[in-house]
This record gives structure tokens, sequence and C-alpha cells, in this order.
């Protein structure tokens, strides 16, 4: 087995794919704040995980791992030297200073990209045929980040996946709430998909040792054909995530999809059905019966709506994405428009306050 190595915009979300990677063998850093650097460098990643018919949570520390997984600033790292990038930070944060000069250097040096963003970078939407992708520069926070990609050299992978960080403990640690797959959609080319491939294969021959057991983990890449199956979080997102937000408070995943569970299925097939419409196949999308019960475990308001909660001016807009896409297909939705108004509604309040 080659050893690879991986570069990841983003040390939160990123460490769980970082720890995956370390397990299966290949070394991986991560691009964060300098708080976050010096602890991860220091006693390395921390990912808290249920495993189906154990008790309790299996920690996996990354510093116990064959692979490497090292952190610093945007300026600790030169894209080239990687064989493949993760974009794991929240859709605006790549506008920040020193952040926005590294993704120009990821654009332009074409190593291949995978987001594993919630909202698709712009030149994703791209690989889309039939998408006025120009005409969705509005949902982004700042689209002219993405104007260096070559939309051949990124893809996209459905961050599946639930973790947060625990708010009482290090930054370094990561629980997993539900433990599913990341869904990635293959490159353009087949050199690059085929390192997609190969870290798919190492991840699901890694084996993590508890008690003297080796143990298989949850939580595999998947590499996809189809540019839409990592599409197929739009439906969760936008029945679920995004109806967090009320007009004076957030409110549980769970809540939003099961108060009115009727509304949540018309949400939900209304985006699957607008997906199929773009290319999709049914089989590319998740039934809304297995969504719903995956909702059950989501007893905290998503990160969008807590976000929106402690003031940021600027979230991960996919309920607008979703809208203007419909939009041009000449598809419209009242519930959707509700949320889309909600979520506008937060951000102006909060733009105000930071004003």
């Amino acid at each position: 087995m080659a050893t690879r190595k991986i570069l990841i915009l983003g040390a939160s979300y990123g460490s769980l794919l970082a720890t995956k990677l370390a397990l299966a063998g290949h070394h991986t850093h991560m691009i964060c704040l300098p708080n976050e650097a010096e602890l991860f460098n220091s006693e390395g990643a921390i990912v808290r995980m249920p495993v189906k018919g154990r008790e309790g949570l299996v920690e996996v520390r990354s510093r116990d791992l064959p692979g490497k997984v090292t952190a610093g600033g945007p300026e600790s790292a030169n894209p080239s030297d990687y064989d493949l990038i993760a974009l794991a930070m929240q859709e605006p944060q790549y506008r920040a200073p020193g952040v926005r000069e590294l993704l120009d250097k990821v654009a332009k040096s074409r190593v291949p990209c995978m987001s594993i963003m919630n909202m698709p970078p712009l030149p994703y939407l791209k690989r889309i045929p039939g998408l006025d992708a120009e005409g969705l520069r509005n949902c982004f926070t700042d689209s002219s980040v993405w104007d260096s990609f070559d939309p051949k050299t990124l893809t996209l992978c459905s961050p599946d996946p639930q973790a947060f960080r625990p708010p009482e403990e290090k930054v370094n640690v990561l629980q997993v709430r539900l433990p599913t797959n990341f869904k990635a959609a293959r490159f353009d080319s087949d050199t690059h998909t085929a390192i997609l491939r190969e870290l798919e294969k190492d991840i699901e021959a890694s084996r993590f040792t508890v008690g003297g057991e080796k143990i298989e983990l949850p939580v595999k890449l998947k590499v996809h054909d189809s540019v839409f199956v990592p599409l197929a979080k739009w439906a969760m997102l936008v029945a679920g995530n995004y109806r967090c937000v009320q007009a004076d408070v957030m409110r549980p995943i769970k809540e939003a999809v099961h108060s009115d569970i009727e509304a949540s299925r018309a949400v939900y097939n209304w985006v699957v059905k607008l997906c199929v419409s773009l290319g999709a196949s049914e089989k590319d999308m998740v039934p809304f019966e297995k969504y719903a019960n995956a909702a059950l475990s989501l007893g905290s308001p998503s990160s969008a709506a807590r976000a929106l909660a402690s003031g940021a001016p600027n979230i991960e807009r996919v309920d607008l994405l979703v809208k203007t896409i419909a939009a041009q297909k000449g598809e419209k939705l009242a519930e959707l428009d509700k949320t889309v108004e909600l979520v506008n509604g937060w951000l102006a309040k909060n733009r105000a306050k930071a004003g």
C-alpha cells in the first residue's frame, strides 16, 4: 500500500476524516487556528464513536494509529506536496485572510480536491449538466474564492456522518453522533478517481484494536460514479437542518422533522424530485423513511441553526441554493420560501448587531 499525503482545510469535522485515514495508514495535515494546531500537534485528534454491538463510545486517538495527523496555519502547507486535498471548513470561512490565498493555491495546483462541505463549491455545480452555475453566485458568501478552480479537479463528498465537538471538552475532541458513510462522487479523471478508490479500499480494510480485539470501525468512504450521489444530502438539509430555524428560537432536528412528519415528507420528496429533474437517479437518493428514522437520534439543533443563534453574520446557504436551482427549473415550494425568509431574517439581525 502506498502511503498517501492528504491536506485537509478545517480541523473540526476534518479530524474525523483525518483519523479514518490515519487508521488506514495515510498521513494528513489539517489547516486550522493556532490554538487548535498546538493541541492537535501535542495531543493528537481524539474521536469518539458508537460501534454496533458495543456499549458506550469507542475512543480513537490519532497518536496510536499507523498514519500521522499534524496541523498548522494556512501558511504551513504547499498544496503541490499532497496527493489529495479535502475541504472541510464551512463555506463562509474560505474568504478569511490566509485561507483565501491557500484555497487559490489549491485551485491553481490542480491537485485533486474533494469537498466535504454541505454547500457544494461553485465549480462542482458546473459539473452538473443544465445548471446555470453563474446564476447561483449569490448563494455563496463570496463566490469569487472559487474562480481559479478547474471543475475537473474538484469533487464533492456528502458529509453524512453527524459529529460535534462536545462543548465541555478540548477542541481536539470530536464525538460522532450518527456514524454513516462519506459518499464521494468520482472525479472527471480516472487517475484522480483511482486515488479515491484506493483510500476507500484502505479505510474498508483497516481495523482498530480494543481490549486486544481487532474491530471494524464505522464511517467509511464510498466512491460513486454519479455526480448526483452527494446531492442526496440536500433533501435532508432542507427538510431537517434548515427547518430548525424558527422566528425567535431554534428547535432540534428531530423536532423539525417529526413535529409534522407529513410536511417534512413533502419537503423532502420535493427536493428529491428536483435532484431527479437535474439528472439524478432515484437510487442515488436516500428514502425519506430512512432519513426520518436517523433524525430521531438528532436531539439538538443543526450547526447552521446554532451558528445563527450565536450571532453568525454568514452561514452556508444550501436552503437558498436549492430555492435558486428550483427557480431555474420553474419550480417553487412555499415551505422552502418560508425557511429562506427565516434564515434571511436571522442573518439581517446578526449583521446589524455586528454592524
